[in-house]
């Protein structure tokens, strides 16, 4: 079982964006690979710990993940921070560790200050039934992608002679004072394009369409948003792929409505219907049911069908599916049906006599949440 993010950085769950960081860069110097060299447990560390603060650190996953926990970033490709690699976690993250190795670099990974470039994300949104949301799917997407161009060639920037950075020396008043920037030319990868097709940018780029199958889990919900590693445009160079995001679109349903994990299905029933009982057929996620409908039922009475809902996200079961009874009134009538309602008035099988069972509106909606 992977273990909870904030255990992995050993901060509370209420910890501030200043503490989280604190706590990532005192885990990442202490297993970085600089410092473990051939060290394979101290790698894993340092890759779950860069892995916890990338989504800790990001507001929008971190909501995400405080509501639905891993399961809100599982499934192919390595959605949310699974499937980092060392190029994932340097290039996002490699600011963190200031001066601590080199100035800024990484001996074991780009050389010297070199950075590792990474291309761009794509986004897509993916239109899902309730259906599928409910049992889980697996979509194959068309997407179009910049991948580099065969025959593209790279040489050693001659700006910075390969390093990625470019050092300027300046006079002040305190002396001569030396500092290092990303060398424009390279974009700090140390390369530059030497020879390239004619169909390609001028990054070396062409775009190309590719299907790439994305594994949706059971329970997400509309504008959740799921990572494909290494499915977005390449990066020229050495530099590492950027990622598909897949933000989940979910679809009104014809007859069931959503709430939460919940569903609710309005049913109407006749008068006879409702004095005599009948049995009805509905609609659920996993196809039609039919229910019993007790003779002498009130409109407005709720029939809890447990487990016909939505598979929590989380994996704590399924939601419930809740059926609302509601009595049709005839708007208009014959001659001889007026006249047998209208003796109907003072029979005492027609008087409302309400029982404890009967609940009012306001507890079944309490029910409706409890």
């Amino acid at each position: 079982m992977k273990e909870d993010y904030y255990d992995v950085l050993g901060v509370s769950k209420g910890a501030s964006d200043s503490e989280i960081k604190k706590a990532y860069r005192k885990m990442a110097l202490k297993y970085h690979p600089d410092k473990n060299p051939d060290d394979k447990e101290a790698e894993e560390k340092f890759k779950q710990a860069a892995e916890a603060y990338e989504v800790l650190s990001n507001p929008d996953k971190k909501a995400r993940y405080d509501q639905f926990g891993h399961q809100a970033f599982e499934g192919a490709g390595g959605f949310g921070g699974g499937g980092m690699n060392m190029d994932d976690i340097f290039s996002q993250f490699g600011d963190i560790f200031g001066g601590a190795f080199g100035g800024g670099g990484f001996s074991g990974f780009g050389g010297g200050g070199r950075r590792v470039v990474k291309g761009s994300n794509l986004r897509i949104r993916v239109k899902l039934s309730l259906e599928e949301v409910a049992n889980g799917i697996e979509k194959k997407i068309k997407v179009k992608r910049k991948i580099q161009a065969k025959g593209t060639t790279y040489k050693t920037c001659t700006t910075c002679n390969g390093s990625g950075q470019v050092t300027r020396i300046t006079n002040t008043i305190l002396g001569r004072m030396q500092t290092a920037s990303t060398c424009q030319t390279c974009g700090g990868t140390g390369q530059i394009i030497d020879k390239k097709p004619t169909n390609a940018d001028a990054q070396g780029l062409i775009t190309t369409e590719e299907t790439v199958s994305v594994k949706i889990p059971a329970g997400v919900v509309d504008g959740m948003q799921l990572k494909v590693t290494g499915k977005g445009n390449d990066a020229p160079g050495n530099g590492i792929a950027g990622d598909l995001l897949v933000v989940i679109s979910e679809e009104e349903h014809p007859t069931l409505k959503r709430e939460g994990d919940n569903l609710h299905y309005d049913m109407y029933v006749s008068l006879p219907d409702a004095v005599l009982g009948t049995s009805k057929e509905i609609d659920t996620v996993t196809g039609k049911v039919r229910i019993k409908i007790e003779a002498g039922v009130q409109s407005g009475k709720i029939l809890r069908l447990r487990g016909k809902g939505i598979p929590s996200i989380n994996g704590y079961g399924k939601g419930d599916l809740l059926v609302h009874v509601n009595v049709w009134t005839p708007k208009t009538l014959s001659k001889t049906q007026k006249e047998f309602f209208e003796n109907m008035r003072e029979d005492e099988h027609f008087e409302p006599k309400p029982e404890s069972s009967d609940k009012s509106f306001f507890e079944k909606v309490k029910d409706m949440f409890s």
